[in-house]
């Protein structure tokens, strides 16, 4: 997440700095007075604070729910190294649902949010889990609690970029 977040930080110094650079070497751009500005050129909104507080419950969120999934997949391990076919489906079962209750959890809170973007990544982060949820290829490919350990930290940033892009790292 820093790594993105950084990335964007970095491009609209660029950004800036070059629409900077024009400006200065446009003689017509420095003598006419800021008032004559396009009227139609409004600043952007400013959604920070408000994505601070969509980033606070995206975190309450991930600390809840993410939590309850690990749980539900400990027990779908458990139950497939005993060999508890019956009970490892229930396992696998309940694990999916917490996966389908995480993406609507995550386009409930990030639909709140004022900065249309950050709705918009929320919407393709559940859907991303939402897959997960209905295909079930990583609930399958998980195996011991070293599968799960290997791979699940790789597997909620994929599910959660973009969305987790918005937020600063914790």
């Amino acid at each position: 997440m820093r790594r993105a977040l950084l990335a964007v930080i970095a491009a609209g110094a660029l950004l800036t700095g070059a629409a900077c650079d024009s400006d200065a070497n446009d003689s017509s751009a420095a003598a006419a007075p800021t008032a004559s500005a396009s009227p139609s050129a409004s600043p952007e909104p400013d959604y920070s604070a408000d994505t601070t507080l969509v980033c606070a419950n995206m975190q309450k969120l991930y600390s809840a729910e993410m939590k309850e999934f690990g749980a539900a997949m400990g027990k779908l391990i458990t139950y497939r190294e005993a060999k508890q076919a019956t009970e490892a489906k229930k396992a696998e079962d309940a694990a999916a649902a917490k996966l389908k209750a995480v993406a609507a959890k995550i386009r409930t809170v990030t639909a709140a949010a004022e900065d249309p973007e950050f709705q918009a990544a929320g919407s393709t982060s559940a859907a991303k889990v939402d897959a997960s949820a209905a295909d079930r290829a990583y609930i399958k490919k998980v195996k011991t609690l070293k599968d799960l350990n290997g791979t699940i930290e790789a597997q909620y940033a994929e599910w959660l970029s973009p969305a987790a892009g918005f937020c600063a790292p914790s």
